[in-house]
């Protein structure tokens, strides 16, 4: 009989931790959650103080089922999903399912899939931590109630499918308020001094103004910076003084989730969540030379704590890979400065130091070898001496002017070593060797250059995560899922690497805004955070966190049904534009597709058509080729298209073609703006099916001079923005190329 049952999350882990163990050991897997709140209807019994009704999840009977009749057979039965609040609830849920006497039931925590790392947790079981279980309880009964009770209001506002959520909402309150700053913002003027020296022995540099008359100048126009060019070319410059003095760089700690995903995100561009699925396969364990391994240490935390025997063996590695000189005298532990950590275990770093990205590159995917050298390299330089840099200051005085250059030069590189942040570094000025103070040197040249202040930067992926984090809000396994729940739905849109709001994100934005101010706030969502830490510590009731957050919510939501038609109605934007079939005004309203015109008469005339950016005197006349009424153009699920007006009556419809010529030989159709199911945009031939060019790019209608295949495409790349590519041959032009306006 088998004596112990050991179940995980997942079978990829489960198939690496079995081989630590030993016969006795049953190693199976609950495939993820098996029960959670039932899907279409709220869960929560309200009236009840908000107790919560668990269903098993669809197509996991058969699981459960397994897993309970191994349960029989075991003495022992050790739960051992993920390490943190969602991992801890699931072995509850499991332990619920199974029903067997509550003493044969242990917790397990591996923070590493390792032999070490399992055999670890075996030895220390502990019970369920319902302070773990209620927290995360609290937060899914909360963002149910937020989600179930919001969306069907924003449905009634605008259309049905639309989703409101806790946390997702503020996340894209804040895109939506650095875009309105983007738009907002007016650039100022400002003009930068400098000015190019000669000392001895015809020694030149070049210094910048930091100071007039002992304050920050501020040179705000031409006529300005004219009048100090004028006291400046008739100056004196004498060396103020010259300070050298050696500083030191330290190295950055070992990421935590939410900074590994920001450094993917800038440096490889990935999503963050490729980079969590992606590093629970590295966590889970990778097959090298038939034995699975798990490479890294769990991947959701937000500790930079390390254990004294992984400080010791990076040591050992950095020693002898780096040589002594590149080893601090003494470890170096780093300190996380935000309150309210969940410090249950480390910062993610490597398992084994015997197994570099290099030795193991043949074993892992492309993706899976970027992200552990990126894990190895930062782990490897936060236990590295510091890089020292001789740092040289030289001031010059002209007057009431004072100009000032600085250099640094590498003197030891320590970490860089192993880590460097890829960004672009303002080069090291080359300084005269011999300046002294006192010393007089010539004027060679004075430089004005203009420059404008500059509109804050949309958010990446990474900075968002970064900001969130900064915040409070969110947690390590939920960063991932805010971002990719608002591109979902189309809240946001990601361009060039940017994330940008869409009309739709806009105002969906706007209505939570102006209607639940309360839920839809930073302070609120924050604090809901450190409440749920107080619940984890077993500070707090977590029915107490839910009750204090329904009062307000229930207060906020029933003002907003309450008002919804007067909303609705305030979102309908007046046109100059008459119906064609009826002459009364055409009103902009909002349905799935997007924004789009229909008669102010409705219901009596039904008239619609989408807003095009062709005006609509820019449309060609049409005539219906069945019953001679006028097309018009409508937008349907997968684009614009053209359709008789006397619909119902004439059903007849003709696809909506660019005027671009499809470039295929022989064939006479014209290109097609489509949408996939998903609403993706694309680009076809109107002769689909017997023509089945297509293309995600946006069609240029010109011919390509280099290869004259005949059309051009209008790309977005990360690094360049919008560009003008040949599909053919890959040739790249500039929008202002001459030749592509013949």
């Amino acid at each position: 009989m088998t004596k112990k049952l050991l179940i995980v999350e997942s079978p990829s882990k489960a198939r690496t931790i079995k081989k630590y163990l030993g016969a006795d050991f049953t190693v199976l897997a609950s495939v993820g959650h098996i029960r959670d709140l039932p899907e279409k209807e709220l869960g929560i019994d309200i009236e009840k103080d908000f107790k919560p009704k668990y269903v098993t999840i669809k197509g996991k009977t058969k699981i459960i089922q397994q897993l309970k009749a191994a349960a029989k057979d075991a003495d022992t039965i050790y739960l051992a999903p993920d390490p943190d609040r969602e991992g801890e609830a699931i072995a509850w849920h499991i332990a619920a399912a199974l029903k067997v006497p509550e003493d044969r039931i242990l917790r397990v925590l591996f923070n590493e899939i390792t032999k070490s790392g399992v055999q670890y947790g075996i030895k220390h079981p502990r019970k369920i931590d319902l302070s773990l279980v209620n927290a995360q309880q609290a937060r899914r009964v909360v963002d149910r109630l937020v989600g179930y009770q919001v969306s069907p209001v924003l449905w009634k506002t605008l259309y049905r499918g639309l989703s409101a959520g806790r946390v997702q909402s503020v996340a894209l309150r804040i895109i939506c308020e650095r875009e309105a700053e983007i738009n907002n913002f007016v650039a100022r003027e400002f003009w930068d001094l400098t000015v190019d020296l000669e000392a001895t022995e015809n020694q030149q540099f070049t210094a910048k103004c930091v100071k007039i008359a002992g304050k920050k100048p501020d040179i705000p126009d031409e006529k300005t910076v004219r009048r100090h060019e004028t006291v400046l070319k008739n100056a004196t410059y004498i060396i103020d003084s010259v300070k050298e003095k050696e500083v030191s760089k330290s190295p950055p700690p070992p990421f935590i989730t939410s900074t590994l995903q920001q450094e993917t995100t800038r440096r490889f561009h990935y999503p963050a969540t490729k980079t969590m699925v992606i590093a629970q396969q590295l966590y889970e364990g990778i097959d090298i030379g038939g034995e699975r391994v798990g490479l890294i240490t769990y991947m959701r935390t937000d500790s930079v704590r390390i254990s004294k025997e992984a400080i010791d063996g990076v040591r050992d590695f950095v020693s002898k890979r780096f040589g002594p000189e590149y080893l601090p005298n003494n470890p170096r532990y780093f300190k996380t400065r935000k309150k309210n950590i969940q410090d249950a275990h480390e910062g993610i770093r490597p398992t084994r130091f015997d197994l570099s990205p290099d030795q193991i590159s043949e074993h892992l995917s492309p993706d899976q070898k970027k992200l552990y050298q990126l894990i190895w390299n930062r782990f490897a330089a936060s236990q590295m001496a510091p890089a020292r840099y001789q740092q040289k200051t030289v001031d010059v005085k002209a007057g009431d002017y004072l100009f000032r250059v600085v250099s640094n030069d590498l003197v030891f590189d320590g970490f860089l070593k192993a880590w460097r942040e890829e960004k672009k570094e303002e080069v090291s000025r080359k300084l005269p060797e011999k300046l002294t103070q006192g010393e007089e040197v010539s004027l060679i040249k004075l430089n004005t250059e203009q420059k404008f202040t500059e509109p804050p930067s949309r958010f990446s992926e990474g900075t968002l995560i970064k900001e969130l984090d900064n915040l409070g809000i969110g947690r390590p396994s939920t960063y991932a899922s805010i971002v990719s729940t608002i591109l979902n739905r189309k809240y946001v849109e990601r361009k060039t690497g940017t994330l940008i709001p869409t009309d739709l994100g806009k105002t969906v934005n706007q209505i939570l805004v102006q209607n639940m101010p309360k839920i839809v706030n930073v302070k609120f969502t924050a604090e809901m955070e450190e409440d749920l830490d107080e619940v984890e510590g077993n500070k707090k009731a977590w029915l107490d966190v839910i009750r204090e957050f329904y009062k307000p919510f229930k207060e906020s939501l029933d003002s907003f049904d309450t008002q919804r038609k007067q909303i609705k109605a305030s979102l309908h934007e007046k046109t100059d534009e008459k119906c064609e079939l009826c002459g009364s005004e055409m009103v902009i309203k909002w349905s799935r597709n997007g924004k789009f015109m229909a008669c102010s008469g409705f219901p009596e005339c039904r008239n619609t058509r989408p807003i095009l950016d062709t005006p609509a005197e820019n449309l060609p006349e049409k005539t219906c080729p069945k019953c001679e009424g006028k097309m018009v153009v409508k937008q349907g699920r997968y684009g614009k298209f053209w359709a008789c007006s006397n619909y119902p009556k004439c059903k007849t419809t003709e696809p909506f073609t660019l005027n671009i010529a499809c470039p295929e030989p022989g064939c006479e159709g014209k290109l097609v703006e489509k949408r996939t199911r998903k609403g993706k945009t694309f680009y076809g031939c109107s002769a689909y099916p017997n023509c089945k060019f297509a293309t995600w790019n946006e069609p240029v209608a010109a011919a390509c001079p280099s290869c004259n295949f005949g059309i051009l495409e209008r790309k977005e790349s990360r690094s360049k923005g919008s560009i003008i590519i040949c599909p053919k041959c890959k040739t790249e032009f500039e929008e202002q190329d001459e030749r592509l306006k013949k």
